[in-house]
């Protein structure tokens, strides 16, 4: 590993001095090459790689990798999901502007390298709403461009990117097509607050649904797709059952049957065969993610796998005649590689790795654990140690370090076992990092989710309080050494966190949190409206006098004053989801009553951080804000500010080094 970062590692810790220091553009750098697939005729390798600086999609010829070329002008924002066209004839990607969420399709022709914005509407956001095995050249997609709040679907023509409108969308949350291109469902929201699956022939919705879920099922059923002959229908489903089971659903008759089930954990993915679209394996990822085999030469495939790779593996990408695969590997204290998986030859070949930068660096293991909660719900949790606390045989640590409770967003949705930067970052600067699936996270079981209804800022946070107590308990830290940190409803974690429970945490950092959840729920994005009754019904609704209340008294704002921690914010102007004015609100409420706070703005960033240079930026305020008040190393800020678009709009004098980094950046 190279590495020239400076550190400032506190002198009451030098066993911290010892371990070398991997620089933030390791860890949050543009990677050398990542999403790497084979076009579906076997012709083509693709992967992303940077171009002046910038994330761009890139390809070569299967029979030459080194041959390659790049095939997109992205000069801003980085490309970050791309995709093959069914014919092998274009490279098709998605991009917004500035964080927006307003994404747009792009597609570009393999042979002339000509670019053409497939979806030419402002104000748009694009839903790929179906794909064919046997018509290449035509996906359907959903524009919302006659009306935010639903899309309409279209029929694309990927080669001469004709639209034709195939279904008019009068309040639909979505539809589901077969292979033919033909929509035969259309989902609607409920008053139940679950959805209603309507059938759908010639183009006509049914008056009447035939399959419908309340509330409880809502985040746990949905349909999978169609095999290609339309004669069977997948559904992910947890009806009648706590944990979604794989079912299978014959189109005429009716008959279910179960495909795979798991008491601890949903269903997770899938491996359909290419031609066929029948399930030959699926995961269920409790602790770590499990592959099982139900078609037996699949299973010889996996059994290789596992055989020959250290740590995980996922089927990234496979040709349409299933003879390759590209295979993401995760050697979990290694940096991820890609190999292509000849299934023929029974061989494979280095594709790249991603952060070759990474190759000798003290990367930790990071830990699966069982909490219990105090009411005796198991939390699955992820702990990472720095290297200077150890695991024993028994994995328990060897000293007491400060620790950062690392909480994930959503709520729905959930932390994993494998790789993480942020985890590798903390560890790295000498804390313990603790990840915990609070209830309300997905991937559990309905139960699970449905435990953290109405519970946002209350038995959710409860869930982190015991994580922290488990953790005390068990020698990770001290008490007064955890720091609360995360993004989204982590970041609204982290709000609660200081203003309900103001002693518990030493310091906190709110990355896009909101802050109201009342006004959260004025401003959610106009396509999220039709499942708005959901977002009531598991938070709080504010059109009833006791759901408004609940909402204001699990608002941090009006807690504010309580707040006697430092806290540092991080926003994006163009978040769609969690508007500037969740972190405008709670600055300007502790500016007033003259508490410290420290805020950081992106003008360029919407949810979350999408160039490199300003998610290294913030995590360098971040990680000398954290050495500061939790006590343990930072690179210096040095010149990141100069590269990002931050403007820190308050508190710059409570982050030892911010107020200097920011005086060079104004005089550069």
């Amino acid at each position: 590993m190279t590495a020239s970062a400076q550190s400032t590692a506190p002198a009451h810790n030098p066993d911290l001095a010892k371990v070398p220091l991997i620089p933030r553009n390791a860890l949050f750098g543009n990677p050398t090459r990542a999403a790497g697939k084979i076009s579906p005729d076997g012709e083509w390798l693709s992967w992303l790689a940077p171009k002046d600086g910038v994330l761009n999609v890139w390809m070569a010829p299967f029979s030459n990798p080194d041959d390659a070329r790049v095939m997109t002008k992205a000069t801003d924002r980085p490309i970050r999901q791309y995709f093959w066209a069914p014919d092998s004839r274009s490279l098709l990607y998605i991009q917004d502007k500035g964080g927006d969420e307003n994404f747009l399709l792009y597609g570009v022709d393999i042979a002339s390298g000509e670019e053409r914005t497939l979806t030419p509407f402002d104000n748009t956001r694009v839903q790929i709403a179906g794909a064919s095995e046997t018509i290449r050249d035509r996906i359907l997609v959903g524009l919302n461009n006659r009306d935010a709040q639903y899309h309409d679907i279209w029929m694309l023509d990927l080669n001469s990117g004709e639209l034709t409108e195939v279904l008019r969308n009068e309040g639909y949350a979505g539809f589901l097509a077969d292979d033919s291109l033909v929509i035969r469902m259309a989902i609607k929201p409920n008053e139940a607050g679950g959805m209603d699956y309507f059938a759908v022939e010639d183009g006509t919705v049914a008056e009447e649904p035939t399959e419908s879920t309340t509330l409880a099922d809502s985040l746990t059923t949905s349909p999978a797709g169609y095999t290609t002959d339309g004669q069977t229908l997948y559904w992910i489903d947890s009806r009648g059952r706590n944990t979604a089971a794989l079912i299978a659903e014959n189109t005429k008759s009716g008959e279910r049957r179960v495909i795979a089930e798991d008491d601890r954990a949903d269903i997770g993915s899938a491996m359909q065969h290419q031609q066929t679209g029948e399930v030959q394996a699926y995961s269920v990822n409790y602790l770590r993610n499990e592959w099982t085999a139900l078609d037996p030469e699949i299973g010889k495939s996996l059994d290789f796998l596992r055989d020959n790779l250290k740590g995980a593996f996922g089927v990234q990408s496979r040709t349409r005649d299933d003879t390759r695969w590209i295979v993401a590997n995760d050697p979990l204290t290694e940096p991820a590689q890609s190999w292509i998986y000849d299934r023929e030859a029974g061989s494979l070949t280095p594709f790249y790795t991603a952060r070759p930068e990474l190759e000798g660096a003290p990367l930790q293991p990071m830990q699966a654990f069982e909490i219990t909660a105090r009411d005796g719900l198991t939390l699955p949790s992820y702990l990472t140690l720095p290297a200077i606390s150890a695991p024993d045989a028994e994995g328990k640590p060897t000293k007491a370090v400060p620790m950062v409770l690392l909480v994930h967003g959503g709520p729905w949705a959930r932390d994993a076992y494998g790789f993480n930067g942020m985890h590798q970052w903390l560890a790295n600067r000498g804390y313990a990092v603790l990840s915990v699936n609070f209830r309300g996270s997905t991937g559990f079981g309905k139960d699970f989710i449905s435990a953290g209804d109405l519970q946002w800022g209350k038995a959710m946070h409860d869930d982190l309080l015991d994580a922290v107590e488990w953790a005390v308990e068990r020698g990770v830290t001290e008490s007064d050494k955890v720091a609360i940190m995360g993004g989204s409803y982590g970041g609204y974690a982290t709000l609660a966190g200081l203003a309900f429970t103001p002693e518990v945490f030493a310091c906190g950092v709110d990355i896009v949190g909101p802050s109201n959840l009342q006004t959260l729920l004025e401003t959610i994005p106009p396509y999220w409206v039709p499942m708005i009754r959901q977002f009531h019904d598991r938070m709080g609704d504010p059109n009833t006098e006791d759901g408004l209340a609940l909402l204001k008294e699990r608002s941090p704002l009006h807690s504010a004053e309580r707040i006697v921690r430092p806290l540092l914010i991080a926003q994006g102007a163009n978040d769609p989801r969690v508007n500037q004015a969740e972190s405008d609100q709670i600055v300007d409420a502790m500016r007033t009553r003259d508490i410290p706070v420290t805020y950081v703005l992106y003008p360029d960033e919407g949810h979350g951080f999408a160039k490199p240079a300003n998610n290294i930026a913030f995590n360098a305020i971040a990680e000398n804000f954290l050495a500061q008040f939790l006590g343990g190393r930072a690179e210096e800020i040095g010149g990141t500010l100069h590269d990002a678009t931050a403007e820190i709009v308050t508190g710059a004098e409570f982050v030892e080094g911010l107020e200097a980094a920011q005086i060079r950046n104004e005089d550069a």
